[in-house]
């Protein structure tokens, strides 16, 4: 699986980033002028340009293995969108993207901490732990940040996950977002985020997000999520400026779309 590389500091990006979402509409004219038109969701285009500087050789020369082996824009590659959140429907936890344990129950409709209805209530009413997560199509050795938004009626833990790694933290009374950073196996193809809930507990969630990157963004709710496998280089060839000694910048240009 080729896949677009993270920089050294576990980032996959610099800023500025931009991000485009393009859309087209198939448009049906009559031999009397009229006109029938018709969103096609599968002629959508995202675009993304990456700005790079202060890049070290070791980042520079993996930014050009990468454009060789991706042949420029001949072959797709797995891209982590770094503008968006990798889980799908991560605001909605009946969907079946989520895996669930057997006696963990969830409950929508709870207030979420920015003012809406968006939280969930998960309850386990088992003797042991119950998890839920998701698993993501992207390589088990990036460095992820796994965050959520989380809140108990009485003062419990929960478990986060990537991969094997495993981080219990405190859930209070009030809403409080935790975050935890870590890697899966460098050698598999996929890797489970998710929660852990102990024996008992019935904890609030709200805002679940995971991120090719060593620290939270603001939450962004998803829908799609942010895994593309099926990504392509706008360019054949990498440009890049020598700045000085171990320090380059470059740009590189990405674009995703569902027909291709």
């Amino acid at each position: 699986m080729l896949v677009y590389p993270q920089l050294t500091t576990g980032a996959l990006s610099q800023f500025p980033i931009q991000k485009r979402w393009r859309q087209r509409t198939v448009v049906n004219t009559a031999a009397d002028g009229s006109a029938i038109k018709l969103a096609d969701p599968s002629g959508a285009l995202t675009e993304w340009q990456l700005q790079y500087a202060g890049l070290s050789d070791g980042e520079l020369a993996a930014l050009q293995q990468f454009f060789a082996a991706a042949e420029g824009t001949l072959n797709g590659f797995t891209f982590l969108d770094p503008a968006g959140n990798l889980f799908a429907w991560s605001d909605d936890l009946e969907n079946a993207v989520w895996s669930l344990g057997s006696f963990l129950a969830k409950t929508g409709g709870v207030a979420d901490p920015t003012g809406g209805n968006n939280a969930w209530l998960l309850t386990n009413s088992g003797t042991g732990a119950q998890s839920i997560t998701q698993t993501l199509a992207a390589p088990g050795g990036y460095v992820f940040c796994l965050s959520a938004w989380v809140q108990a009626a009485a003062a419990t833990t929960v478990t986060m996950l990537i991969g094997a790694n495993r981080s219990t933290q405190p859930v209070q009374t009030g809403w409080n977002r935790m975050a935890f950073t870590g890697s899966g196996a460098a050698s598999s193809a996929s890797i489970v985020l998710g929660l852990e809930l102990p024996a008992g507990a019935a904890i609030n969630v709200y805002g679940l997000q995971a991120e090719p990157q060593g620290a939270p963004s603001k939450y962004k709710a998803s829908t799609t999520g942010g895994v593309y496998e099926a990504a392509r280089l706008r360019d054949d060839a990498l440009t890049f400026t020598t700045e000085n000694v171990n320090n380059h910048s470059a740009t590189v240009n990405i674009l995703y779309a569902s027909h291709l």
